[in-house]
Formats: C-alpha cells, structure tokens, sequence
C-alpha cells in the first residue's frame, strides 16, 4: 500500500527526489479549479490502496515555480520520478486500466496480485490447511473480484465442497463475459460431480455418458468429448440433452479460444444438424 503527501517547493527534493529512490513517485500536478483533476485524484487514490507508489500532488497556482521547472502547461499532468529522475507521464484522465498498465510498467505488482500468487502458489504446493484463511483473507478484502472468486471456488470444488463454491460462483455477475463463462463452467462441473455421486446406469449409453462424466472431472477433456460425441449421436436427446449439455460445460472450462472447444463445438453442430 501507498500513500499520498503534498508537496511544496520546500519539500519536492525530500518527498519527490530522495522519495524515488525507495518506492516510485508519481507527481500530479493539479489546480482546484480544473474538472478533471477531480475525475484523476481519486483513481489515484484508489490505487494507493493496492499499489506500493509515492502519490504526490502539486498545486501548481501554490507552487508556480515547480510547474514552470517541469513544463506543466495544462492539468491533470503526471510525472513520474525513479532513482531521482523524472520520466515520461501522462496529461489528462485516464481510465483505470490504462493507469493500472501505467503501474505494471513501473514493476509494481498490486496487494490483489501479490495475494493471487500466493493463493496459487499454496494450492500448487498442495498445503491444503493454507488455502481456506487465505481465500478468505481474500475475499474479505476484495469481497467482489472475480479473480478470488473463481480461485476460491476451483478449491473448493476440488476438495468436494460443493455448496459453498455456489455460493462464491453465484456472486459472477454477467457483465463480464470471459469470467461468466468461467463460472458458468464451474457451475457445471458441481452439477457432474453430484451426477456422479448417483449410482451408475445399467444401459450401454448410460455408462458411456457416466464414464464421459467421470474423465471431465479427471480433465481428461478430450477422450470425454469423444464419449459425449457418441452418445450424442447415437440419441442427441439422451438424459434430456444431457450429452450437448455436458459438452458446453467442457467448452466453458476450456474456454472458446481452446482447440479443443472449436474442434468438437464444430463436430457438436454437426451432429446436432
């Protein structure tokens, strides 16, 4: 976490200068009268809470001699300083993602990714005591990231704890489609789990349909949708669609972008039509 100081021209060398070669300083330049400098403070600010950076904020009608020194000549205006040396900002508004990008090139990571990495890091260590104090370490601090999430609910999907990954997935809004899928996906993979916490069928296609189940949860993809494209063409309306069904479920945990999703969507269509 950051934090902001304002910054005069007795103290730019202590706060902006020296400050540099601890942490990255940005420099905004502001004046209370101008609109979007209102729009800019905050984002800044809101990034303080994720980012390690010095915000330093510089009146320029209080300090006239700094903006003339560093060529401001229209506000908003952002310099940033490293090792004591001023480098290339930005003039205006812009929008957060291109001031997180702005970060990411300063090679600050924010407390968000920091504590991803660890999560990630722990389940792939498989220390599985671990994974529940940080999720919702996690989830009490960015209670609606979708990262945490779809990480938190992944575990607990992995461990058999189905009720409250729901709960976590139910939170996915679909404003945002990639992590929608994501979840929708997830959701799918819980209703799989359940069928196979069910007593096996005695027909042929019933146990070609349970077996195709059983290598999703294995993600053994591939040989699944193999059993799914035959179970879907010897009855497309077996188990009430369950085959095509399955088979959306497969796409949305690899995602459309995965060769496999467009390989067997593709087979998929054609046998359906």
């Amino acid at each position: 976490m950051g934090f902001s100081v304002e910054v005069t021209s007795n103290n730019f060398d202590a706060e902006v200068v020296q400050r540099s070669y601890e942490k990255p300083v940005l420099v905004d330049f502001f004046a209370q009268w101008c609109g979007p400098c209102k729009l800019l403070k905050p984002m800044l600010e809101k990034l303080l809470q994720e980012y390690d950076f010095v915000l330093a904020q510089v009146d320029i009608d209080a300090n006239p001699d700094l903006a003339q020194t560093f060529g401001v000549q229209g506000v908003p205006d952002v310099k940033i300083f490293l090792q004591g040396a001023v480098q290339e900002g930005f003039v205006g508004v812009l929008p957060e993602p291109q001031l997180r990008e702005l970060l990411v090139k300063l090679n600050l990571k924010s407390d968000l990714e920091l504590g991803l990495e660890t999560l990630q890091q722990t389940i792939a260590a498989g220390e599985v005591a671990k994974v529940p104090p940080l999720v919702q370490s996690l989830l009490e601090k960015y209670p609606s990231n979708r990262q945490v999430l779809l990480i938190g609910a992944r575990f607990l999907i992995s461990l058999n704890i189905l009720e409250p990954a729901e709960k976590l997935l139910a939170l996915v809004q679909a404003d945002e489609k990639d992590d929608y899928i994501a979840a929708r996906g997830l959701k799918g993979l819980i209703h799989l789990k359940r069928q196979l916490a069910e007593p096996p069928p005695d027909d042929e296609l019933g146990q070609l349909f349970f077996q195709s189940l059983q290598l999703t949860v294995d993600e053994a993809y591939e040989a699944a949708l193999e059993l799914l494209l035959q179970v879907l063409t010897r009855d497309r309306k077996y188990g009430n669609d369950a085959a095509r069904k399955t088979m959306i479920t497969i796409f949305d945990l690899l995602g459309d972008d995965h060769p496999l999703s467009k390989t067997y969507r593709r087979q998929m269509t054609m046998a359906l039509y």
